[in-house]
């Protein structure tokens, strides 16, 4: 039986005061000091874990200034703000309080399209904000790889840049006024002001003023001489730009961004936006080698690219066995013959277009000369104008950060000296210099960036569970700041300086490092402001970050190899946070899109179970003894333990990791769309399996559990069944007492009594088929929802079969086991897995296609069944209907036709399946075309049915607010009878809220051979 789990980590007496003082306050916002809150954002897209005492999320400014005020009143109370934590040095990390403003200052407060400029609090996403500009023709400009999920506010106090920056700057090149509060509730309003302007009453703002003015003004030619002359700067405190060149304006905002939270609380933004070009195009340029794209840059730069962006050998290959490069293989070719081990993205916009194919031709003339000649390395280009394979070329690029921790072994490429900035023309030289220092040390890394600008992403591939790797990440960082020197650039030029701190007065000296630290006691003279970031105080004794400091690696060495290697899905998460994506036609994460909250997502979810394996292996627990042989307790000592849990003084850890494992839909949309596959679902079914050997199960999950058994006999009697599941009490008994809504109706008539005499099943006669008559058959897998809740689907493929010359065959039902796999009952789910493997293997001998209909079910056959079974599943394979038809047109039994002048379909596909098969949506778009249709794929993300998740009551809210999220809006573009939904429970979906249910594409085909 699974024991209770402590933590034993209560909130400190001080915090714990400041949060009662806070929730007594007019603070609207919320406070959360449980465990699982603070756990998930102890960690961010860094190798540092830092664990705070509490994590609150303010809702407005006046928020922010009670907490300012709170703070005045506590000063032994520390805070650090926290946008999208993306931060690759862990800036938002701190060990008090995580002040967050992604999850509730979202919004786009005022646009002013005749002045160019936008105002937004400071949890606005960067996406989010250039989804909204875009049909006024302007966006935000700095570009990061990030942007779905960085914040503005973060995206502020980092100075953020990104790709095209030498055209369109930093984040501090676009601030035209900040909103933000001290720690003592004072509003700073920042724009360009005289001088001569100051505050009439003394405060900590004029305080704050006055000694900017006098360091910087102060101190002008001593800055001048130290501040390089790069497209970055020195990021905390930008002494340079916070005064005109004439020393006649100033301008705090310029302080404040790249400060990382360690002045004042940004609350709110004024920023200028800039009109999208008319035109865009790419050049990929391949090259034989990287130092080949790297010494050719400079020449893309002199031709007035708008941006030039490099990829390595080692990122490339991460992205070719990604699901991303299905979207970008035709646009990034092999070369034939050649071995592609650099790549130059070179971006022209404008908004002549004769002007920009005037200014690509002229390269690519000389890039032919090049392939000719044999000169830069160069082997090929391909360019690219359409809009969309742009974007879907950057959304490569973008991946790049999180595809390398996908790297095979324990030794990941980790972020800590990857973001390195020199003079554009010193960049190969520097770079070839840091690999021979890597390559020294006998380590892999890959290298991505910003070569126009000279700053290229390098990340060492370590083990951050091995204390000796963890001592040769600093002597590396030690020597890459040396190296840096040497070639007049910048240690952090684009990520920040976090945990780097310690290196920040060997770059900017005493003298100036001393005016940094007045700075800081001007704005915070308690170090209450993410202390130990940039600087402390002039005043105080106490200490910065540093490099060496605790790493998640410390306590991830806590659990054992073998466990650590058993549960690898959720130790790999790298923290690069892609399942915050704010798109809400990505599938991934349905539940973190509409909870907001960072437990409830794969990053979130993985840092659960990694510290629940960790408190368990501290208890002294084997964890593989306790999976293997672990029996559930006696029921009624289950229920008293579940009873218990209701009494606060009950601490369980495994109660909060339930909760977060509860809410997931199991879509497995992370399972393919996170960089590093951190597949939730898997852990998940695991973790249940365990928990309910102490706690007692809800009645819903013997149900679910169970349904491929209760299907089969209710379909004996489907009228009396849905006559019963009709009544109004009936519904609200199962309501009361299950926890089950909207139960879907049996089929009736029965997919038997459909297709008895079209499809009848012989296994002798099947045997005695010959090899042409077994191509033009085809066995049919029931699954238990479409053949007993939807027999209308499956008898449709049964007579489409029939119309394309197929005998069709129904297999006898045999219960796939995945209801079984979401709840954890995982052996009674090997059980089953095993049994439909031998009964399938048995007839894939036959060499006769099968096919199943419904995604999720015939995908479970090739991951789950793998994963559980391992060899013992054999080698049986059950098409998609999409896979089979294509087998058949391939084959030239689908006959192809000319486009008819008929109404355009549209396909919302299941999340499960295009994120598994990425390439399933453009197979169906190429059946309709051999049919003569037409077909638009439309993006979506969850519809929020996943299974028998939408029917559970607890989770009916979210359910509808994922459907109204993306489907909702995507299905009502279209008439009902163009929606074809390729999912049984993403029909059953639209049917609970449309009112209508669509078709699945096969009914579609078959009603065009029918007419």
């Amino acid at each position: 039986m699974l024991p209770i789990v402590k933590p034993n980590t209560p909130v400190a007496v001080p915090y714990q005061k400041f949060l009662n003082a806070l929730s007594e306050s007019d603070f609207t916002g919320d406070i959360e000091s449980s465990y699982s809150s603070r756990l998930a954002v102890a960690t961010d897209n860094s190798v540092y874990q830092q664990l705070p005492e509490a994590v609150i999320l303010p809702r407005t400014i006046d928020d922010l200034i009670i907490v300012g005020r709170l703070l005045a009143k506590n000063p032994e109370v520390k805070v650090g703000a926290r946008g999208g934590g993306t931060g690759t040095n862990g800036q938002s990390l701190t060990p008090g309080i995580v002040v967050d403003m992604s999850r509730h200052m979202r919004d786009i407060i005022e646009i002013n399209i005749k002045e160019r400029w936008v105002r937004v609090q400071a949890g606005v996403i960067k996406d989010q904000l250039n989804d909204v500009l875009r049909p006024h023709g302007f966006f935000f400009a700095p570009d990061l790889s990030t942007s779905n999920r960085a914040t503005i506010g973060g995206m502020i106090n980092t100075d953020a840049s990104g790709q095209g920056s030498l055209v369109y700057g930093k984040t501090s090149d676009h601030i035209l006024a900040l909103s933000a509060v001290l720690p003592n509730g004072e509003v700073i309003d920042t724009e360009l002001k005289p001088v001569t302007s100051l505050p009439e009453k003394e405060s900590r703002t004029l305080t704050a003023i006055k000694q900017v003015l006098e360091t910087c003004i102060g101190k002008r030619e001593a800055i001048l001489a130290k501040f390089p002359r790069l497209n970055r700067f020195l990021t905390g405190y930008d002494l340079e730009h916070a005064v005109s060149d004439d020393l006649s304006q100033y301008d705090l905002g310029r302080i404040i961004a790249g400060s990382e939270g360690s002045l004042a609380f940004v609350a709110e933004a004024k920023l200028n936006i800039t009109p999208i070009p008319n035109s865009k195009a790419l050049i990929n340029i391949k090259y034989d080698s990287f130092e080949s794209a790297l010494r050719h840059a400079p020449a893309m730069v002199a031709a007035k690219a708008t941006s030039v962006e490099t990829v390595d050998s080692n990122v490339l290959n991460l992205a070719k066995q990604d699901i991303v490069w299905h979207s970008v293989s035709d646009l990034i070719q092999d070369v034939p013959d050649k071995d592609m081990l650099g790549l130059n993205i070179v971006e022209y916009n404008g908004d002549n277009r004769e002007q920009l194919e005037a200014q690509i031709n002229q390269l690519t003339q000389r890039l032919d000369d090049d392939i000719a000649e044999k000169r830069f390395g160069v082997i090929g280009y391909q360019v690219t104008y359409g809009l969309s394979d742009i974007d879907k070329i950057y959304g490569m690029r973008k991946k790049a950060v999180g595809l390398l921790g996908k790297t095979p072994g324990s030794k990941k490429p980790v972020a800590f000296a990857e973001d390195t900035a020199v003079p554009p023309e010193n960049l190969a030289d520097f770079i070839m210099e840091f690999r021979a220092l890597l390559d020294g040390k006998g380590l892999r890394y890959g290298m991505f960036g910003h070569v126009d600008a000279g700053v290229l992403h390098v990340r060492p591939a370590l083990d951050m569970c091995d204390p000796e790797q963890e001592v040769l990440l600093q002597e590396i960082s030690d020597e890459v700041v040396a190296l840096v020197a040497k070639y007049d650039g910048l240690m952090w030029g684009e990520h920040g300086r976090g945990y780097r701190s310690e290196y920040g007065l060997d770059f900017f000296g005493e003298e100036l490092f001393t005016e940094l630290r007045k700075i800081k006691s001007a704005f915070d003279p308690h170090n209450q402001m993410n202390p130990g970031k940039i600087c402390t105080p002039l005043e105080s004794d106490e200490l910065l970050v540093r490099v060496s400091d605790t790493k998640r690696g410390y306590y991830d060495r806590q659990i054992p190899v073998e466990v650590r290697d058993s549960w690898e899905p959720a130790m790999s998460c790298n923290g690069n946070g892609l399942c915050f994506n704010y798109d809400a036609k990505s599938p991934m994460c349905p539940s973190y899109k509409v909870k907001a909250d960072r437990r409830h997502s794969p990053k979130g979810r993985a840092g659960m179970i990694r510290e629940w394996l960790r408190l368990l292996q501290a208890q002294n627990v084997d964890i593989a003894d306790l999976e293997a042989n672990a029996q559930p307790a006696p029921f009624m000592e289950r229920r008293s333990n579940s009873v218990s849990l209701f009494n606060p003084a009950n601490e369980d850890f495994s109660k909060e990791v339930f909760e977060v494992m509860d809410d997931c839909l199991a879509c497995k949309a992370c399972t393919n769309q996170c960089p590093v596959n951190v597949s939730v679902p898997d852990f998940r079914a695991r973790f249940l399996s365990l928990y309910y050997t102490r706690y007692a199960r809800p009645l819903k999950d013997y149900f679910v559990a169970n349904i491929e058994k209760m299907a089969p006999m209710m379909a004996k009697v489907p009228g009396l069944i849905n006559w019963g599941l009709s009544m109004n009490w009936v519904k609200r008994l199962i309501r009361k007492r299950i926890g089950y809504i909207d139960t879907p109706m049996l089929s009736s008539p029965t997919l038997r009594s459909r297709v008895k005499r079209k499809a009848k099943y012989d296994i002798s006669a099947l045997q005695k088929l010959d090899n042409e008559q077994k191509q033009k058959t085809v066995l049919i897998v029931q699954d238990p929802f479409t053949s007993f809740y939807e027999a209308g689907v499956v008898s449709d493929i049964v007579d489409l079969a029939l119309a394309l010359g197929i005998t069709p065959v129904v297999l006898p039902f045999k219960p796939n086991g995945k209801p079984q796999h979401v709840k954890g009952f995982l052996k009674e789910f090997n059980q089953t897995a095993s049994e439909a493997s031998m009964f399938l293997n048995t007839h894939a001998e036959l060499g006769i296609p099968m096919v199943g209909v419904d995604p999720s079910m015939v995908l479970c056959y090739r991951d789950e069944y793998k994963k559980a079974l391992g060899e013992r599943r054999g080698e049986f394979n059950v098409l998609l209907v999409h896979e089979w038809l294509m087998q058949l047109a391939d084959k030239g039994i689908v006959a192809t036709k000319a486009p008819q002048d008929v109404e355009t379909y549209a396909l919302l596909a299941h999340c499960t399946e295009k994120t598994m098969l990425p390439g399933s949506e453009k197979d169906w778009q190429k059946i309709f075309q051999h049919f003569g249709l037409q077909l638009q794929t439309v993006g979506v993300g969850c519809c929020g049915m996943a299974g028998t998740f939408g029917h559970e009551q607890k989770h009916m809210e979210d359910s509808r607010a994922l459907f109204e999220l993306s489907w909702q809006p995507a299905f009502e573009q279209f008439n009902p009878d163009q929606v074809l939904i390729t999912g049984y429970s993403c029909r059953s979906q639209v049917a609970r809220f449309e009112g209508v249910k669509p078709k699945h594409p096969l009914q579609a085909l078959l009603q065009h051979l029918k007419s």
